[in-house]
């Protein structure tokens, strides 16, 4: 399926594909600036969040797309979105299983030889461990709200999660997006961060073999991490890398602050410390 839609003076082209897998079918969309060239850059490849999809980055994919001129790839992982439900529990090492078995499936099943990994929450792990994985592949990192470890914090805020979603008329509002798997999805999102087994996860080890640029971004209000995520992703991280604290932010900067996020993604991708072809 193809569609045209207009950003500015910018026309980008978004179509959908269904990628198979051992597990399920993934469901993804991709935009392309209509005027974008064979040798255009690294597509930027967008990482939801723990009960995202596709649907649900609204008009920043097509925004992204316009803005860097670069094609823009948004998949729903399996159990989400027009994803096929997932086969079982979420693993504890979920996030580095995504990169390690299904990141290249959709890579190779668009033809994506480098990328940008762009991840949002628990997606800015899966990009972190997308880079850290497949170094000859990931061009460049940006994270946004990426939680780095399990804080206090983010403890917190799951538990208010938990409280929220127990109201009438909270589960519907998942199913809008994610039909019949909306239970599985804010299950696998609140027991598996709450999970004691989960305490201790970090994610040092990968951030140590990151060699790409990478940029952090971070809203001084995210109610699920503090600005320890983004100053620890920069800190670790072996290549080129930047943290950026959005004031009076919380957790989603590209809905809360979209223009500033475009702006900072457009800058980190054309500096010369990215050099990202």
């Amino acid at each position: 399926m193809k569609a045209v839609a207009s950003s500015g003076n910018n026309a980008v082209t978004a179509t959908d594909h269904r990628i198979g897998t051992e597990q399920g079918a993934l469901f993804a969309r991709r935009w392309v600036p209509q005027d974008a060239s064979r040798d255009a850059p690294a597509p930027i490849v967008l990482f939801h969040d723990s009960l995202g999809c596709v649907a649900l980055w609204r008009d920043f994919p097509e925004q992204l797309a316009a803005s860097t001129r670069r094609s823009v790839v948004a998949y729903d992982r399996l159990g989400f979105g027009r994803s096929d439900a997932h086969p079982g529990l979420l693993s504890l090492t979920f996030i580095r299983d995504e990169a390690e078995t299904l990141v290249p499936r959709l890579c190779d099943a668009l033809g994506l030889d480098t990328i940008v990994a762009f991840g949002h929450s628990v997606g800015g792990g899966m990009a972190i461990a997308t880079a850290a994985r497949w170094p000859d592949r990931c061009a460049a990192l940006v994270t946004e709200s990426a939680q780095s470890f399990v804080e206090d914090r983010t403890r917190a805020g799951l538990e208010a999660a938990r409280v929220e979603f127990a109201r009438p008329g909270q589960i519907e509002r998942l199913a809008r997006y994610h039909g019949a798997k909306a239970r599985w999805v804010l299950d696998a999102w609140i027991e598996t961060w709450l999970s004691p087994e989960f305490a201790d996860w970090h994610l040092d080890d990968d951030l140590r073999r990151v060699r790409c640029p990478a940029l952090a971004i971070h809203g001084d209000q995210d109610e699920y991490g503090s600005a320890e995520h983004p100053g620890r992703i920069a800190r670790l991280t072996q290549g080129p890398a930047k943290a950026v604290i959005l004031e009076g932010c919380g957790h989603v900067p590209h809905r809360e602050q979209p223009a500033r996020v475009l702006a900072d993604v457009v800058e980190f991708l054309a500096s010369p410390s990215a050099d990202v072809a």
